[in-house]
């Protein structure tokens, strides 16, 4: 949802609960991790703008669990899990390099 789809009570409310964290991060540097599940939505890109706009400096990180689940089992890797982290051993490692490196190039583009 954009800002153009919320009413003036829904904006005001909205700014009088993100004003203490504005006053908070302005002139600061906060991490944005961007999922590989929402990768592809605009929305993300537009509030790293009004961050940068409030006097935020936004560094962005992507992900890509979703991406790198889909290459390996299009290769037939069978994906381990180990407490809820994936486990990587030397050819899983191969496939996430590769499919980071393309988000990666797809995200800075």
């Amino acid at each position: 949802m954009t800002l153009a789809h919320l009413s003036t009570d829904q904006k005001t409310a909205a700014l009088i609960e993100a004003l203490p964290y504005i006053c908070e991060y302005v002139g600061k540097t906060i991490v944005v991790k961007v999922g590989g599940s929402v990768g592809e939505e605009g929305t993300v890109l537009d509030d790293v703008v009004w961050l940068k706009r409030l006097g935020i400096n936004p560094v962005l990180v992507h992900g890509g669990g979703p991406q790198i689940s889909d290459r390996l089992s299009q290769l037939g890797v069978e994906t381990r899990f180990v407490e809820g982290r994936r486990f990587t051993d030397e050819q899983t490692l191969e496939v996430v390099h590769e499919v980071l490196m393309r988000i990666n190039g797809d995200f800075v583009s």
